[in-house]
């Protein structure tokens, strides 16, 4: 794949007033087959790339020019690039792989510092490769390899527990922990369930059913059952950690924001010899009674600048859901932001 750069006319920006000097990339590409991949149906990956970045994509045959401000330019052409080396070695490209490589680009560009790396750090796992969706995202893949004690913090939808899952099932699966121990608090969301029906088992499930969905995404179910039959694979709720000293393990404690001081401290304290350790939650999404301090919170304040621990914290872009839960979280935030929010009669805010 080969570039060449044209010199278009400067254009005005009507917001600022100022000439703005267009630039046009040519790509061209060697395998005409994987075009269509590369474009997605009808174009639409290209039309992504023309939303999100503000610049103009035509192609022809196996070349594409694509045309805007400098800096939008390289941003898309870093992206179309990244891309095309997916397809080469034969990974899929659908939209979220686009959108992955869109906000890659912008963070380089952008000097994001929650990427500092020269090399996107994988995940690997029988079920395929994990890569990044963000520079945030590539941080903390890159901390959860070097760090045996790992907080990730932010909002829904940033995939803290999908890679902290899928970093645990790879050193699993390469020999390098004996087991995986992911809990949670039991702690309802803002309801009243009452009683449930059945053994302690099936009592606790229900809080921990994103773990094992998480648990799936990378192994088969009869894979995850039969380890968790061994004994390979734990999952069981925070007051089951009580007492115990987890050796040789990889712990994840997710929903983090719902623990006491006191719990997230016991958790903290039980990581033994050989152990990995990753906490996971969000500090606005609390669940617990009023008046009650979050051990997550609590926690952050406590162990800031211990040595050996590391925070990489998660922003609206980030989100790797529907796009539209980026926008609800940054809604959220800027209320949050303006101050405590009235009731009306209903118990709404206004």
């Amino acid at each position: 794949m080969t570039t060449a750069t044209l010199a278009l006319r400067p254009v005005r920006n009507p917001a600022a007033g100022l000439a703005v000097e267009p630039r046009s990339v040519t790509l061209q590409f060697d395998d005409n087959a994987r075009l269509p991949l590369l474009y997605g149906d009808y174009n639409r990956h290209l039309v992504k790339v023309e939303q999100w970045l503000g610049v103009r994509c035509a192609d022809r045959g196996n070349r594409l020019t694509v045309t805007g401000p400098a800096e939008r330019v390289d941003m898309a052409e870093a992206a179309l690039k990244a891309l095309w080396r997916q397809l080469e070695n034969g990974q899929k490209v659908g939209s979220g792989e686009v959108d992955a490589a869109l906000r890659m680009a912008e963070g380089e560009a952008e000097s994001d510092p929650r990427l500092p790396l020269q090399d996107i750090p994988q995940i690997r796992t029988r079920k395929g490769v994990i890569a990044p969706r963000s520079p945030a995202q590539a941080a903390y893949m890159d901390t959860l390899m070097r760090c045996d004690m790992v907080f990730g913090i932010g909002p829904a939808g940033t995939g803290k527990t999908y890679l902290a899952v899928a970093q645990g099932v790879a050193l699993l699966l390469a020999g390098r922990v004996d087991k995986i121990i992911l809990s949670r608090p039991a702690v309802e969301a803002g309801e009243r369930l009452g009683f449930l029906p059945g053994d302690m088992k099936e009592k606790v499930d229900p809080y921990l059913r994103p773990l094992y969905d998480a648990l799936n995404d990378m192994m088969t179910a009869e894979q995850v059952a039969k380890r968790i039959e061994r004994g390979e694979i734990e999952i069981a709720p925070l007051a089951f950690m009580r007492g115990r000293t987890l050796a040789h393990s990889y712990c994840i404690l997710d929903e983090a924001q719902n623990t006491t001081p006191a719990q997230i401290k016991m958790f903290l304290t039980r990581m033994g010899e050989g152990s990995r350790m990753v906490v996971t939650g969000d500090p606005t999404q609390v669940d617990l009674p009023p008046h009650q301090p979050s051990g997550l919170v609590d926690a952050l304040k406590i162990l800031d600048g211990v040595a050996g621990i590391a925070v990489t914290r998660f922003d609206e872009r980030d989100v790797v859901r529907h796009p539209l839960v980026a926008r609800i979280v940054a809604a959220y935030g800027r209320a949050d932001a303006a101050g405590p929010r009235k009731k009306d009669h209903d118990g709404t805010g206004k």
